[in-house]
């Protein structure tokens, strides 16, 4: 078995349908999530602005992971639930494409969780400037899908 990376040869499987769903969760104190339900954070509004994070991230997906096909992106959909104490993002990616499209929808997941925390860190730290309850977790994939070839 090589250990040399590269990139999977894709070039024989026909383009189709492709879909997959990730969520992951960010643990905020329950005073920066009222926070955010009242509009009062400083830099704006951190769904906004962890939607354009997700997106700019699956788009970007395969310059952050290095063995990932650049593949066309067909739609984006970004979600969140918000909780007492987290906020879960859900990022759903479409293409026709050889090769599927979990990478960038957990791409995406990270990026507007990180983009969440980004935004809000000022309200998160405590006297020592530290998170002590702020986290990440739970990425995953929830869901994938794959339709046969298409016929065009």
């Amino acid at each position: 078995m090589s250990h040399t990376p590269h990139m999977v040869d894709i070039s024989q499987k026909p383009p189709v349908h492709r879909e997959a769903t990730a969520a992951g969760r960010i643990r905020l104190r329950r005073e920066t999530i009222e926070r955010i339900k009242r509009g009062e954070v400083e830099k704006g509004d951190p769904l906004q602005i962890a939607t354009v994070a997700a997106i700019m991230a699956v788009k970007n997906t395969p310059q952050i992971v290095p063995l990932c096909h650049p593949i066309p992106i067909h739609a984006v959909k970004v979600d969140y639930e918000i909780g007492e104490t987290w906020i879960e993002a859900r990022v759903t990616v479409k293409t026709k494409a050889e090769t599927g499209v979990e990478m960038e929808a957990l791409t995406g997941v990270t990026a507007a969780l990180l983009a969440i925390w980004d935004v809000v860190k000022k309200y998160e730290k405590d006297e020592g400037g530290q998170y002590p309850y702020t986290k990440i977790d739970n990425i995953k994939v929830i869901r994938k899908e794959k339709h046969g070839p298409t016929t065009n």
